[in-house]
């Protein structure tokens, strides 16, 4: 059985994990990640986000195959991804990217892949359909965090994602439903630890943000 942590320990200790092993995860973990995920607040209380855990390897190696096309675009030449950042040097977002070139070439493998999806009230066009995120992204968090209580991985990327009709058509989506996000979870390879963040003097402000 697998100890949790306190909330805060867990909220600070919550890496990005996209380095997993290829175990399987027992199904009742995976049922207690969703059930964590549905205690998140949505708009208006309409709970309407729902969730796909691809287990299936002919499944997840479709989804694999998308995610791929979709990180070698994201890491081209044209791509303008920054090579480093004023709060992350060049060799730490090489390690990043290293992760997710792993990910990448190791999807199929993820035991399990959870699709955060919104269910509507009729077909709506991309741009309608972003507009629900409010709605899902805090059960996602949820989903995350409860992971790491749990000891296991997880990362959201939503790369896997990016071509709309492919990604539908692999998930069965009825027309009223988008997908908004997939989340590979396994045992992770690398250890939780502290995670770098900016201080809180450079993103809080008190009242106002400039005088």
């Amino acid at each position: 059985m697998t100890e949790e942590v306190g909330l805060f320990d867990v909220m600070y200790t919550c890496r990005a994990m996209r380095r997993l092993d290829s175990r399987p995860v027992p199904e009742d973990l995976l049922t207690k990640l969703i059930d964590a995920a549905n205690q998140a607040p949505s708009g208006s209380n309409q709970q309407r986000a729902r969730w796909i855990i691809v287990r299936d390897a002919g499944q997840r190696k479709r989804l694999a195959a998308l995610n791929k096309k979709a990180v070698e675009a994201y890491i081209g030449p044209q791509s303008g991804r920054a090579g480093e950042l004023p709060h992350q040097s060049a060799e730490k977002r090489q390690r990043m990217l290293d992760a997710v070139l792993w990910q990448a070439e190791h999807m199929q493998e993820i035991p399990a892949l959870v699709i955060a999806c919104f269910e509507f009230d009729g077909p709506v066009s991309a741009g309608e359909a972003s507009r629900a995120g409010g709605s899902l992204w805090p059960g996602v968090q949820n989903l995350l965090l409860a992971a790491r209580a749990l000891g296991l991985g997880a990362a959201l990327t939503t790369l896997g994602l990016s071509d709309r009709a492919a990604s539908r058509e692999v998930l069965g989506l009825p027309e009223n439903m988008e997908a908004f996000g997939l989340i590979p979870v396994g045992y992770p390879l690398g250890k939780f630890g502290p995670v770098t963040r900016l201080p809180v003097a450079e993103t809080m402000r008190w009242d106002r943000w400039s005088d």
